[in-house]
């Protein structure tokens, strides 16, 4: 059977879309849990063999909510997938240590959308962690960071070559 390990909606000090009171709640929380599914892989990979990070759905008695969850296969090879999940298990404290800005803030009840996909989200932070036109990062995370982005999001890292292509 299966390992399924719930990382969370969100990064834990950060505000999320609430079941029963956010307008649009589910396209709110599925961009969320997308995004915070992009900032698990900036920060740590792509999840290896055996393994994937997927959004779950729960019932609830206010509705239906989504969380990000690993979930690790019998066929998965028992030390790497052990140890990627060690790693994912206690999620992330902020959007900022994937160099995110929040998809969508909420101020007085009210959401403000930053963000309308995932998309959209890996695109930002690939171009908020490029390299210099010299190749090197202004900030060492931001290497691994873009490259763990740009592995596990091809379409992304294609869109971002092109412009950078277009700018250089």
């Amino acid at each position: 059977m299966p390992l399924i390990i719930d990382i969370g909606v969100a990064p834990a000090n950060e505000d999320c879309a609430q079941l029963g009171i956010t307008s649009d709640f589910g396209a709110a929380n599925r961009l969320e849990v997308l995004a915070y599914r992009a900032a698990i892989i900036a920060i740590h990979g792509a999840p290896p063999e055996g393994c994937r990070l997927e959004p779950k759905s729960s019932h609830h008695d206010f509705g239906t909510y989504c969380s990000l969850t690993l979930i690790v296969t019998d066929e998965a090879p028992v030390g790497t997938a052990h140890a990627y999940a060690a790693v994912v298990e206690g999620g992330l404290g902020n959007w900022t240590e994937a160099a995110m800005a929040p998809p969508i803030t909420y101020r007085e009840g009210t959401a403000r959308w930053h963000k309308r996909t995932a998309s959209d989200v890996v695109f930002g932070v690939l171009m908020s962690t490029r390299p210099d036109d010299d190749g090197k990062f202004r900030i060492p995370a931001f290497a691994s960071i873009h490259a763990n982005l740009s592995a596990a999001y091809e379409a992304e890292a294609a869109r971002f070559a092109a412009l950078r292509g277009e700018l250089a």
